[in-house]
């Protein structure tokens, strides 16, 4: 078929694995010493394994160099948070254990079983697909890319509501964008008591952010030939009475 995409509608899971990872500020970590957290303090290396450069009152970084082998184990978490205020902020989250080991001023952690759970389910991310993977090429752009759509431009996200199907409108009280990756938008529709996502694929993948303008340009191009979202206007003027 001329017109079938030959790529991803949406990242792979090892892919978003990494890209949780990449985005996340904090990291919290469960291990015999109990739980600490830390912001700002971990980074991934090319071979798959995660560096904390930690404090040295750091109960984690004490356990690791007094243990019997320099080797504990550990369970690492990472939160997803949507950039934009939305209902439930957390988009999804990446549990790594493993075991710690000292290494210069810093610990390495070595995987050895990843999982990632977001709204539709759990799923188990095989440690040579994960270290193989990388981040989305605009995860480190994606916050301030939402929230300038949502704050400069609600227009915009308004116009995109013409390219969702009608009955994902029904009851729509709000619309904000969720998230952005190489693949598409994807919008959260907030009703009175529920909501839901709804994702726009690009025409083709966006590997920086001048190809990402592009690609925003063409839904919206896509979006002022399509009908008006009279779902969406009917119920914001319900709720205005």
């Amino acid at each position: 078929m001329g017109d079938s995409q030959r790529w991803a509608a949406a990242p792979g899971t090892a892919e978003r694995a990494r890209s949780v990872l990449a985005a996340a500020w904090s990291c919290a970590v469960t291990a015999e010493g109990g739980r600490e957290e830390f912001v700002g303090a971990h980074a991934m290396s090319d071979d798959g394994r995660v560096l904390l450069r930690l404090p040295d009152d750091s109960a984690l970084l004490t356990a690791a160099i007094c243990a019997p082998r320099g080797e504990p184990s550990a369970v690492l978490e990472f939160a997803d948070v949507a950039p934009v205020p939305v209902r439930h902020r957390i988009r999804a989250r990446l549990w790594l254990a493993g075991w710690f080991t000292p290494e210069d001023d810093q610990l390495a952690f070595h995987p050895t079983r990843i999982v990632l759970r977001r709204p539709s389910g759990a799923a188990v991310v095989a440690v040579d697909d994960f270290t193989a993977a990388a981040p989305d090429p605009l995860t480190g752009a994606e916050a301030q890319l939402l929230t300038h759509l949502a704050d400069a431009h609600p227009d915009a996200v308004e116009r995109l509501t013409r390219l969702v199907d009608p009955g994902s409108l029904h009851g729509a009280v709000r619309v904000r964008p969720l998230a952005v990756d190489r693949h598409g938008l994807t919008l959260r529709i907030e009703r009175a008591r529920t909501h839901g996502d709804v994702r726009l694929p690009f025409h083709a993948p966006a590997d920086d952010v001048p190809q990402l303008t592009e690609r925003m340009h063409h839904l919206l191009a896509r979006a002022s030939g399509s009908g008006c979202p009279r779902a969406l206007q009917r119920q914001r003027a319900d709720g205005d009475r």
